[in-house]
């Protein structure tokens, strides 16, 4: 695992040395009114912990089906995901290189959703519970699935809204994965996508030399989302959410006064709780360390206590955020009218 971890971080980071001069020349991100940097920027650097996870799971399939046949069907299962997230991965960079219809976006979000709930433990359950039902009882597991269903969009969507700082979603995630693929366990080339992120998170750390982009932001989320599924079941489900808290609380809080203040939710902004504490002097290394720090504890309570220590320290984790909220970063009112 530690091998794995080492050559993936090394990849990418090579990888990243030799397309940086590309993605300087076809996808430098310009500071704006919204943007948290002052130094044109390139973004899609995301590409290369896709490429390295995406080729690590390649061969790890073909080593499972030619060594392996007796292969663990939920191992076999974890080792697809990177490459069912590679198109959603392809739509993204397309996005970076210049703005695509949000309904083409989106259609590609359901279908990579659709893939990684019909993989998952819980699609079983649905297609038992459609198979003994008769008359409209069907009702109740179709309404399950259209949950399941935007519910996994929203953690590709809230995974994106997040990229918005330096090293924040590839801090996260690099500790979420890294405690998923520990209590599932996952198979080892998952474990690539941690040491290619660690890679990834050098040059994007503050000050960022490159930003992920929508190609590794929505890539993130459908692996991360496609992981939780696998729990045997929903409490475990629950517990593996909720260890990335800190990103998609923050994402679903602001989401949800948007709509109560009766803002436009899909317009660009400056409004979460991440961008008020940088707003409010918070230099982009301390708002990641928090938001890197608070998902390690979740991690970790996760790892020893499971479920209930999860939720006991995730709600504690809201009460603090809601602190900050109101005593240290900028109001929502305030970052409103600018």
């Amino acid at each position: 695992m530690i091998l794995i971890i080492i050559a993936a971080a090394l990849a990418s980071s090579g990888l990243l040395i030799s397309l940086l001069p590309l993605l300087r020349h076809g996808l430098l991100d310009h500071p704006n009114a919204r943007s948290s940097h002052l130094q044109p920027t390139p973004r899609g650097g995301g590409v290369s912990f896709v490429l390295v996870v995406s080729c690590s799971a390649a061969i790890g399939l073909l080593h499972v089906s030619l060594a392996q046949p007796d292969f663990v069907v939920g191992q076999l299962a974890m080792l697809t995901l990177p490459l069912l997230a590679l198109p959603l991965a392809v739509v993204g960079f397309l996005d970076d290189l210049g703005n695509i219809s949000v309904g083409l976006r989106y259609c590609a979000q359901l279908a990579t959703s659709l893939l990684l709930i019909l993989l998952s433990p819980q699609s079983m359950a649905l297609s038992a519970a459609l198979v003994s039902v008769g008359a409209l009882g069907w009702l109740l597991p179709l309404a399950a699935l259209t949950f399941l269903l935007i519910a996994v969009t929203a953690v590709i969507n809230f995974t994106n809204f997040m990229d918005g700082l330096d090293g924040l979603v590839a801090g996260c995630m690099a500790v979420t994965i890294a405690a998923l693929a520990i209590d599932l366990p996952a198979p080892l080339p998952l474990w690539a996508l941690v040491g290619a992120l660690l890679g990834f998170l050098f040059w994007n750390w503050s000050p960022a030399k490159v930003f992920m982009g929508d190609v590794g932001s929505t890539f993130l989320g459908a692996v991360f989302a496609g992981l939780v599924l696998q729990a045997s079941c929903w409490s475990e489900t629950l517990g593996l959410l909720l260890v990335a808290t800190p990103l998609l609380g923050d994402a679903f809080l602001c989401v949800l006064r948007r709509l109560l203040a009766r803002q436009r939710v899909f317009q660009a902004h400056r409004l979460h709780l991440y961008q008020r504490l940088h707003q409010a002097g918070w230099p982009h290394a301390r708002v990641s360390l928090t938001y890197i720090i608070a998902t390690s504890l979740l991690a970790a309570a996760l790892l020893v206590g499971g479920f209930p220590w999860v939720i006991g320290l995730a709600v504690v984790e809201l009460l603090v955020g809601v602190w900050l909220d109101q005593h240290v970063a900028v109001s929502f009112a305030v970052a409103s009218q600018n």
